[in-house]
């Protein structure tokens, strides 16, 4: 649609003309019930907005997406809507001084999880309403000024169904049919946020006295679909809320200073969360159907306090515009990390941080998109692409060797200053080094210039050399980049040296930090120590790089990986381990004989589950094919031992059931799966709840096991949201043709489906076992993915061609057809090229791997 994709040029020069100082906005969401569900449904939305020119009689536009426009207003001026609206934007000429802006719209509803999206629960008929806008579908909502650097203070009102409640940033209150909310301080368009419907809402409130004897008092809320109330333990969403409030005030010197705070739990939602302040959004999936592992607690958790610490990073101090993102969502992650481990119970968070998100960070790294920390953002569908690993947990881990290099205390004494200096305002890069330049003394320029505005990821390898009496007479860490992205960093590094002691263990000896700078890097202090058995270059993880070992490093992580004492020190020996298999330099078939053997021992229950991930990944991708029925299998008796072995009830037993589920192939396995759903099987202490069953019915739908009948009366015994997109899932998993065009035509050639549904469709769609089915599916692919870009949203346009690339058509010819289509379409939308690029870099590793692992065949196992 012309105008749809704002550009950073156009958002600056509109920065330049206006100032806003205000917005109502009127909502009358009474359509949302009633009526044909077969019929479009549109909400009527009515905008006042008062903003000033700087060059009276100029011209510019206000952002709207919207079916129709019933009336416009400028300055009292009737303007015809069929002239100066265009589906995008609205025309605004001959600008006073100071004007007024009033909208009369009709705009839609959303099933795509963008604008105000519209869920009705298959459980009990109930309609419930959210808006998610990031980063520019408030405009979908209400006439605007789509941009972050032109924040107002917003006042909304809202007209709902009889018996709703009506949630926005403000404190409501409901008179005379309409929800009143006070007005927010100044604030972007994109954080405004309307939560609406009839949710099971619970209260708590937040009390912090200051040492100046003031008392801060906090509403606390937190909400979900009534059909979800019996598993919301808000309490400990409380808790943690609290806890992080806690810390936050302790670090930030700055109280919360929006007001209330409410968290709404919501259905089909796109992302893990969104910052909106004082009535933040999470995906409903955080509220637990089954049991589930200490993993998933501290990974929502995680979340909350995230989108807490945008709070001060984001919605206080907001970037403008997007190629500062970074701002706000490396901090978060940061901050979330920092605060999980300060301030709950999940001292361990640090662990998950390394292994987990730095995973993320180093494969987005090494993609042909990959874009400094300080992108290069051009408009708004390269926003959309840019939350990224790079943007968040890169960033994060930047900072993490940010606070390593100019110290915690003046770290967190920048972050003071730079709230108070900018509060309600927006900040460029520069804004934040130069208070941080003030507090630590270090020049932040350079340090910038080396870490937030190169990319890629250096590797750091030791070196190490023995003397005639055994001893290190040198120890030194040799650095190295690749080709495309050669920048040498400067690394604030700690090496520790391990070694295995009487009773088996692997213990370090000795740990010293140090500065590494250029391609080799001397570690004087270690020289004259015991020779080590194994040497770690990032211990503690407080720089981002890839690790890697030395020969006799390696040998001992092959022998005695699971000997390592320290938790820390092991996750990152398994996260390096991963990389070298990534990077074709350790054969798949290696990598899951260590994990068999050792993962049984893993105390961390994240890391346990992301081995297992990583595991399945390696099998289905760097594993070579002739090898893919054998490796298949050794997964599957591999897990099936450690689930017999596992503790009566515990965390692993769970862990090692679901990976066993996701593995499963053979008739034998599958019967023991259906035995443990039908009950005639019992392992002790393994309750097979509803999500558990979910879990081993889709193995046995792909592999035929279990029909269409099978998956009706299962969702007959779960008739419930979640049930359905279960079963949606498992239905597109069944091994047949005709099941699999059904699929491809209920995502690619029709948009009836909801994004919960797309979702789940596209992940039955593609299970590995079923390559041969899927073939057929990679031509058509690259013939629809342009049409299925400019039709549909953006979100579903990033699922399907993310979720339905061919990727399990693992070969060269794909990789041909990928480079044909990217060559025939220079001319297409840069964020779609980048989404299929990424797609082909992918799949070019695998097919790495695959040569690597085939290379190895014979070898480890």
């Amino acid at each position: 649609m012309p105008g749809e994709n704002l550009s950073r040029d156009e958002a600056r020069e509109r920065a330049a003309l206006l100032s806003v100082d205000g917005y109502e906005v009127e909502l009358d969401l009474r359509s949302a019930v009633g009526g044909s569900e077969r019929e479009p449904r549109t909400f009527r939305s009515v905008t006042t907005i008062r903003f000033r020119c700087a060059e009276p009689g100029a011209t510019t536009f206000a952002d709207l997406i919207a079916p129709s426009v019933t009336a416009v207003s400028l300055n009292g001026r009737d303007l015809d809507p069929g002239e100066v609206f265009d589906g995008a934007r609205i025309t605004l000429e001959d600008l006073a001084a100071e004007n007024e802006l009033v909208v009369d719209a009709q705009c839609a509803y959303s099933r795509t999880g963008e604008g105000m999206h519209r869920f009705v629960d298959p459980e009990d008929g109930e309609v419930y309403l959210y808006t998610q806008y990031e980063p520019a579908d408030s405009r979908r909502v209400f006439a605007n000024f789509e941009q972050p650097d032109l924040k107002a203070p917003f006042r909304f009102e809202v007209r709902a169904p009889a018996g709703w409640t009506v949630w926005s940033n403000g404190v409501g209150e409901h008179k005379d049919g309409i929800w009143h909310f006070a007005e927010t301080k100044p604030i972007s368009t994109y954080i405004t946020a309307i939560v609406a419907g009839p949710y099971h809402y619970l209260t708590d409130t937040y009390t912090r006295t200051f040492e100046d004897g003031t008392t801060l008092e906090i509403p606390l809320g937190a909400l979900c679909r009534k059909g979800l109330a019996r598993y919301f333990d808000a309490d400990d969403v409380f808790l943690v809320t609290k806890q992080g409030l806690d810390f936050f005030h302790d670090h930030f010197d700055y109280p919360y200073p929006f007001g209330k705070y409410d968290q709404a739990f919501v259905p089909e939602y796109n992302l893990g969360a969104m910052e909106n302040p004082g009535c933040v959004t999470f995906r409903e999936e955080f509220i637990f159907r089954g049991k589930v592992t200490q993993a998933a607690y501290e990974g929502r958790a995680n979340v909350i306090l995230h989108e807490m610490a945008h709070m001060w990073f984001g919605d206080l101090v907001t970037m403008q515009w997007w190629d500062d993102l970074w701002l706000k969502e490396s901090f978060a992650d940061f901050m979330g990390a920092f605060s999980l481990v300060g301030a709950t119970r999940f001292k361990d968070g640090w662990i998950t941080f390394a292994n987990r998100r730095k995973a993320w960070a180093y494969r987005a790294d090494q993609l042909p998109s990959t874009h400094p920390i300080t992108a290069d953002i051009r408009d708004l569908q390269d926003a959309k692409l840019n939350f990224d690993g790079i943007t968040y947990a890169k960033g994060a881990s930047v900072l993490k060797q940010l606070v390593a290099y100019a110290g915690q205390d003046a770290f967190l004494e920048g972050s003071r200053r730079y709230f108070k200096r900018h509060a309600y305002g927006n900040t460029q890069l520069g804004d934040l080094l130069s208070v941080l330049e003030e507090t630590s003394g270090r020049d932040m320029a350079a340090w910038s210039r080396a870490w937030l505005q190169t990319a890629g990821v250096n590797s750091l390898t030791p070196q190490v050399l023995l003397g005639a009496d055994g001893r290190v007479s040198e120890l030194a860490v040799v650095q190295e980049a690749p080709e495309s992205h050669p920048d040498l960093r400067p690394h604030r590094v700690a090496v520790g040296l391990y070694r295995r002691t009487g009773d088996g263990a692997l213990e370090r000896y000795a740990r010293v930090e140090t500065d590494v700078e250029g391609a080799r890097t001397v570690v004087g202090e270690l020289g004259g120590t015991d020779a080590p058995d194994l040497v770690l270059v990032n211990d503690d993880d407080l720089t981002y790089c890839k690790i890697r070992f030395d020969e006799n490093s390696l040998a001992t992580l092959r022998e005695h990986l699971g000997d390592i004492t320290d938790p820390l020190a092991r996750a990152l020996c398994w996260s390096a381990l991963w990389n070298l298999t990534r990077d074709a330099l350790m054969p798949a078939r290696e990598f899951i004989a260590l994990v068999l053997r050792f993962g049984g021992r893993e105390s961390d229950i994240g890391v346990l589950q992301m081995l297992h991930a990583w595991a399945k990944s390696a099998h289905e991708h760097y594993a070579a094919s002739a090898w893919r029925a054998e490796g298949g299998q050794l997964l599957a008796d591999g897990a099936l031992r450690e689930l017999r072995l596992a503790d009566p009830g515990s965390q692993h037993q769970l862990a090692w059931a679901r990976f066993f589920a996701s593995v499963a192939s053979s008739e034998p396995d599958l019967q023991f799966l259906r035995d443990l759903l039908e009950g005639t099987e019992k392992l002790e202490g393994l309750e097979v709840d509803q999500e558990l069953r979910w879990s081993f019915l889709e193995p046995l739908a792909a592999y035929g096991v279990a029909d269409e009948a099978v998956l009706a009366a299962e969702l007959a015994r779960d008739d419930t949201a979640s049930g359905k997109r279960h079963q949606v899932r498992c239905l597109a998993a069944r091994p047949s043709a005709a099941v699999k065009a059904q699929a491809w035509a209920a995502v690619v050639e029709s948009d009836t489906l909801s994004n919960a549904l797309v979702e789940a469709t596209i992940a039955g769609f593609t299970q590995p076992s079923q390559r041969g089915l899927l073939a057929p599916y990679a031509a058509k692919y690259f013939d629809a993915i342009e049409r299925v870009w400019s039709e549909r949203s953006i979100q579903i346009g990033m699922d399907v061609v993310r979720g339905l690339f061919p990727s399990l058509q693992d070969s060269a010819e794909t990789l041909t057809a990928a480079d044909a289509w990217l060559e025939g379409r220079r001319s297409a939308p840069p964020a779609l090229r980048r989404l299929v690029i990424e797609a082909r870099d992918d799949l070019a590793r695998a097919l790495r791997g695959q040569a690597c692992d085939a290379g190895a065949a014979g070898g480890t196992l």
